[in-house]
């Protein structure tokens, strides 16, 4: 396998393919969380491939007082907010542009809200040995809860990225299961937001968590592919965020 992200997410963006199933799935890569020692937390979702809609692009962001907000360059009932939007301040549609400016730099922007975001990544040997145990793994493995969560509990103190949780309940309601196939750590990363700079990475006093999905303490990229709950209106929350509910 070739281990720059670059070339790996160009094959993925050329041929993507849900994973077999019946549920809502998607298949991508994107920055699982990055936390900055001012008390923003970034992560970034590219699902080319998306069983509720149109492929799809998603920023989230955490400020330090807390507040959620998704953006996404289609609907936010296509997108990320399906799933968190319960506990969002805001889900806004916006236009998104992705570059890797080397094989291991990626840029995110958000022209509309002033919004640039510098990562670079890297592999190291405790990610090595996770992608090589993970391509051992067959594929009843990766949607085995019990697999799962020894995998969360042994990646957790390797990686020094805190508590991973790979399956679980969102805030709207769905259980998920996360596969996260291939890893890099960020090794550096600027944003600015509106302008304004976020500062340095670094870890959080309290590691962020949006209901059982919890945000690594040390940034991490990954390729891979996610499951959620069909929606049932009668199990699962249909807000997008506090604002849409205030508006409707």
């Amino acid at each position: 396998m070739n281990a720059e992200p670059r070339r790996l997410v160009e094959q993925l963006e050329a041929a993507a393919s849900l994973p077999a199933g019946s549920n809502e799935r998607f298949n991508g890569y994107g920055v699982m969380g990055l936390p900055f020692r001012s008390g923003h937390v970034l992560a970034m979702r590219r699902f080319p491939a998306s069983a509720v809609g149109p492929g799809y692009t998603s920023v989230w962001h955490r400020s330090p007082d807390g507040d959620w907000v998704f953006y996404a360059n289609v609907s936010p009932r296509q997108a990320c907010a399906r799933f968190f939007g319960a506990i969002a301040t805001d889900a806004v549609e916006t236009e998104i542009r992705l570059e890797w400016t080397t094989p291991f730099r990626l840029h995110v922007a958000m022209p509309a809200v002033a919004f640039n975001w510098e990562v670079e990544v890297g592999s190291t040997a405790a990610t090595r040995l996770m992608n090589a145990m993970g391509r051992l793994l067959p594929s009843r493995a990766w949607r085995s809860p019990a697999v799962l969560a020894a995998m969360g509990m042994m990646a957790g103190p390797l990686l020094g990225v805190g508590r991973i949780g790979l399956h679980g309940r969102v805030p709207n309601g769905q259980h998920f299961i996360a596969n996260p196939r291939v890893l890099w750590v960020i090794l550096d990363s600027h944003a600015q937001l509106a302008g304004v700079d976020v500062g340095p990475p670094g870890k959080l006093q309290s590691q962020a968590h949006l209901g059982d999905f919890w945000i690594p303490q040390r940034g991490m990229l990954a390729i891979g592919q996610a499951y959620f709950d069909s929606f049932d209106p009668a199990l699962h929350s249909s807000q997008t965020s506090r604002s849409a509910t205030r508006a409707e």
